[in-house]
């Protein structure tokens, strides 16, 4: 599970540009301007090419995954099944 959480971070840090993601995994990614709905989409999309990890955008709402350690809790969960 460990690598998947590697990975995700990696992704995390490429799309928001940002290696703060990384030490601050409870702030606010969207009230911080560090992700937007379209960087959000573009993280789905990416999670499932990089782990097979489906979530639709219709299924979580953004106070569920505003956050890195939120995102990490949502793939995690999803894997187990």
């Amino acid at each position: 599970m460990l690598k998947m959480e590697e990975k995700i971070l990696d992704l995390l840090e490429e799309i928001c540009e940002d290696d703060i993601i990384r030490e601050e995994r409870d702030m606010d990614l969207f009230e911080e301007d560090i992700l937007d709905s379209l960087g959000f989409a573009e993280l789905l999309t990416r999670i499932e090419e990089e782990t097979g990890v489906i979530i639709s955008p219709s299924e979580v709402v953004r106070d569920d995954i505003n956050t890195v350690n939120k995102i990490l809790e949502l793939v995690k969960s999803k894997k187990q099944g």
